[in-house]
């Protein structure tokens, strides 16, 4: 079935909150560990190692088993797409199973002192699945919209474009810079709050603020036929 050509507003929104939630939720519950943000595991541990804190298998584990999770992903995609079924629906109902699984593991056997724990690993590397499946779908399918898990790229962007509107950009430059202000900076927005709800409910709630990534993640579920 084709898949329609625009993408609501709300749907960036969530991406960009639940990315933000899971990645502080997961690093404060879990010894440091970034599901959305993988790559920054590396620092964290260097910093396991120098200091002999736990949770350094997850950290060194995290990167390949994203990069495992994007590949299965792009691959079910693909087989989706030969099928002529539309992959959202079927990307996002996985990102909501994984999320859940995640919650359950952080429920029934959290707080936990070791993230190498094996219940503790395992909602790890549950979480950052669902964080390389939300990459990977947006990349593939959601290519319009700003990046929902890496704040970094859309920062940078946004200071260029500021300082070059700053400098007196006019024309169709301008118009293009602030087009991207308007995608950017709602995206970093979202991640934001994101990042600073899931602070306030691990501290108010404890493992109970895992019941919320796979809510959110199933509000998308209404924008599975978006490209």
């Amino acid at each position: 079935m084709p898949e329609t050509r625009t993408t609501p507003a709300p749907l960036s929104h969530l991406l960009g909150f639940n990315a933000g939630y899971v990645d502080t939720a997961g690093f404060l519950a879990l010894g440091g560990l970034f599901a959305a943000h993988v790559t920054g595991n590396f620092v964290t541990l260097g910093a396991a190692l120098i200091h002999g804190s736990a949770g350094a298998i997850s950290k060194l584990l995290a990167l390949p088993v994203f990069c495992v999770a994007v590949v299965l992903t792009r691959l079910a995609s693909n087989a989706l797409v030969a099928r002529q079924k539309a992959p959202m629906r079927s990307l996002i109902a996985a990102q909501v199973l994984l999320l859940a699984l995640a919650a359950a593991l952080m429920l029934g056997f959290g707080p936990f002192a070791d993230a190498d724990m094996l219940p503790a690993f395992a909602a790890g590397m549950l979480m950052v699945c669902a964080m390389a499946v939300q990459n990977a779908m947006q990349r593939m399918h959601l290519a319009q919209l700003p990046p929902s898990t890496l704040m970094t790229g859309n920062t940078t962007q946004v200071m260029i474009d500021l300082a070059d509107l700053l400098k007196g950009l006019q024309g169709d430059a301008r118009s293009a810079a602030t087009g991207r202000l308007r995608k950017m900076l709602p995206a970093i927005a979202s991640f934001a709050v994101g990042c600073a709800l899931a602070a306030l409910a691990y501290v108010t709630l404890g493992m109970w603020c895992f019941a919320l990534p796979p809510v959110v993640a199933a509000l998308t579920l209404r924008y599975g036929t978006v490209s």
